[in-house]
């Protein structure tokens, strides 16, 4: 009997070895909400993006509400619409998000429905290729370090770059088919 009192008086209860049950499931689940907690930070999903080149920013859109905006980098000529390959420039317009790469030369990529049927139809009579493999991407492999440095600039042949961090938050928040609306 005086073993017994002396656990209830050492772990809280009067028998066994250890903690007792409720101490256990307590650190269980503070475990679990720290484990989860970055899967539930980025599990809001995000209805549209919309970009506005002008400011090089990025808007995440849920609802109506805009929960996060993102410093971007553009092609090298960002003002006005893309109308061919080469031109270094990011379309204008409404698009979609329609696939992605996780094992592209960046770091993961996105990829933007450029070009629409209009953009093909101004293209061909003018004699162009519209130009494809328009991406919201990270930094290209290996170079993500110089982020910093690198995304003062606009240096793209006409993606959206972010640094890798940001491509790594919205990679989780965006589905395929989530329209992105790009303004001058």
């Amino acid at each position: 009997m005086a073993e017994a009192a002396n656990r209830t008086k050492h772990w809280g209860r009067r028998s066994g070895n250890g903690p007792p049950s409720s101490l256990l499931c307590c650190l269980s689940v503070v475990c679990l909400f720290l484990f989860l907690s970055p899967v539930w930070a980025g599990a809001q999903t995000i209805d549209k993006m919309r970009v506005h080149k002008a400011e090089s920013r990025l808007e995440l859109i849920s609802g109506n509400q805009v929960i996060r905006e993102i410093p971007i980098a553009l092609g090298g000529h960002p003002a006005g619409h893309k109308h061919e390959e080469g031109d270094s420039r990011t379309p204008e317009g409404l698009y979609t998000l329609d696939w992605r790469n996780s094992e592209s030369n960046y770091h993961k990529s996105i990829h933007i429905s450029y070009p629409d049927e209009e953009d093909r139809l101004d293209a061909s009579t003018r004699g162009v290729n519209p130009g494809s493999m328009i991406m919201i991407h990270g930094q290209r492999n290996g170079f993500g370090w110089a982020s910093w440095l690198v995304q003062k600039t606009d240096w793209t042949d006409g993606c959206i770059a972010l640094t890798n961090s940001d491509m790594d938050e919205i990679w989780g928040m965006v589905t395929n088919g989530t329209p992105i609306e790009i303004l001058p």
